[in-house]
This record gives structure tokens, sequence and C-alpha cells, in this order.
């Protein structure tokens, strides 16, 4: 995820070609100015051709596709805050979850909240391997030779880390370390967990459908292959400047758009779910009263974006 500062632009642009989006769109833009080049020098000079096309027509098209993107750029954007609103529940829950065990467990009982701190940290962590091709297990903290193995072995990690959690209250409800009271202000915050865990799925294993992404690329393909040949006739050779900076416009809206629907890639502008995971790792640890040490402390605060 980049963070910028949204007053500062001439930073802004002196950092601009740090984008993987920005530099795969200029590309296509010197492509399109190739394209116009060819239409403008078969149009004026090696072959004198001429083009006509109603510029109202075009007008009319432009209309339209301008209608498609702002659909486009909002239906993105929306599966983009959803997924930072699902995330934003997952830290205030897992907060929640440490303050009431806080609450209840001794100060002098080190082992159980040192054993929840792990667990608590671990769910975060498992979830944005999850979402993001596979958890690295050596990310974890340590649980134990007997459950690391049957997390390694298990196909959906974070639904195994609850349930594991699940069962920890229970022991400790047996326990009379806590009381049914408290067990259900617990469960309160825990069923959380695998609310998040399932929206996150929702989001991204299903993209926008391929008809529709397949039909706006295409339009905007052709759209912006009639451009030169409307534009010609009034601009000449200053044609293709014009063209390449409409392209640099419509094609740009569409990449953002393809890069922000999944929120939970490795893409420069996607969420950063894993400082987000350190940090809350960092908290639950500070607010239980357990020890962690600087190295995984500083984590939370690592650099994980380009800063303008």
């Amino acid at each position: 995820m980049i963070v910028y500062k949204s007053s500062d632009w001439w930073d802004a642009f002196r950092h601009l070609h740090k984008s993987s989006v920005i530099r795969k769109l200029l590309k296509r833009v010197v492509l399109v100015g190739l394209y116009g080049t060819v239409v403008a020098l078969l149009g004026r000079g090696v072959m004198n051709l001429k083009f006509t096309v109603d510029p109202q027509y075009f007008s009319l098209l432009g209309i339209l596709l301008s209608l498609l993107l702002a659909f486009r750029t909002n239906t993105a954007y929306d599966r983009f805050w959803e997924g930072r609103r699902q995330w934003g529940q997952l830290i205030n829950s897992c907060r929640n979850l440490a303050v009431l065990l806080h609450a209840r467990l001794p100060a002098s009982d080190r082992e159980n909240r040192f054993h929840l701190a792990k667990l608590l940290s671990n769910f975060p962590m498992a979830l944005d391997g999850h979402l993001r091709g596979g958890v690295r297990f050596e990310k974890l903290e340590d649980l134990g030779p007997e459950l690391m193995e049957q997390l390694s072995q298990a196909s959906h990690v974070p639904s195994l880390l609850s349930a594991t959690l699940q069962e920890y209250y229970e022991q400790l409800l047996r326990q009379e370390l806590i009381l049914p009271i408290h067990l259900l202000a617990i469960q309160r915050h825990h069923e959380v967990l695998l609310d998040v865990t399932g929206a996150c799925e929702r989001i991204q294993r299903t993209p926008i459908p391929f008809s529709y992404s397949f039909f706006i690329k295409a339009f905007i393909s052709v759209f912006l292959m009639v451009m030169p040949l409307v534009l010609l006739t009034a601009y000449g050779y200053f044609m293709v400047p014009i063209t390449m900076f409409g392209a640099f416009a419509l094609l740009g809206v569409e990449m953002i758009g393809d890069e922000i629907e999944d929120p939970f890639g490795k893409d420069s502008n996607d969420l950063p779910l894993t400082q987000m995971s350190n940090r809350i790792r960092v908290n639950v640890h500070e607010i239980l009263g357990v020890e962690l040490n600087e190295e995984k402390k500083a984590l939370a605060a690592a650099p994980y974006s380009v800063v303008f």
C-alpha cells in the first residue's frame, strides 16, 4: 500500500515511477502513440488517406464509456474498502479478546497468558497467509510440536486456530479461571474472527464477472482505435499527443480498478495485511502483559510501502 501526503503534489509526481501500475500504463500509452503516428502518416503523409467518423457519434460513445468507467471504479473501490473494514473489525476483536482475558486471568498466571497471546497473534498471521497463497508457518508463534503439526496439515488454518481458541476458553471455564458470563462476553468477539475470514474469502473469490471485465476492456480498445481517426482532420499531427493523453486517462482508470478489486494481493496499492498482523501481535502481547522481543516488535513498524 502506498502512503502519501495528498497535499504534496510535487513529491507525489517525483515518486510516480515507483508504481508498477504506472510503468505498465506508460508502456501501453506508448503503443497507442505509435498507432496514432501510423494513422497520422497514412492520413496526412505517405498515402494521404481520408478518414471520416461522425464526431457526434464518437461523443456519444465517450459518454457511455465514462458511465462504464465510473461504475467500474466505484465497484473496485467498494471491494477495497470492504476488505479494509473487515480487517479493522479483526483488529478490534483481537484487542477486545485480549482485554477481556487480561481482566479475568490472574496476573501471576503467566502460562495461560503466554499461550493465549500466541493463539491470538497467530490468527491474523494465518489469515494473511491464507489470503495470499499459503500460510508461512515460520512466521507463526510456536505453539508446541503437536499443535504446529496439526496446523501444517490443515486445509484451512484460520478455522483450526479459531477452534483451538474456543477449546482453550472452555478449558479455562472448567478450571474456573473464567465464569460462564465471561465466556458469553468473550464469545461475542471470538465469532468475529471467522466472520471476517468468510467475508475476506467472499471478496477474494468473487471477482468482477468476466463478461463485464472483457466488455469494458474491448470498449476502451475500440474507442482508442477510433479516436485518432476522428481527431486527425481537426488536429493533424497534434492528434498523436492528444490521443496518448486520452489513453493515459482511460487505461489508467481501468488498470487501477483491476489492481484494487482484490485488496488482499501484494500490489503496491493493496492492503498491508502483514504489517496489520504484526501490529495485532504487538498489541495482544502488550495487553496481556507478555514480553515480546524487540525484533518482532520492529516488524509492526517496518516499511511496507512507498511513502510520499
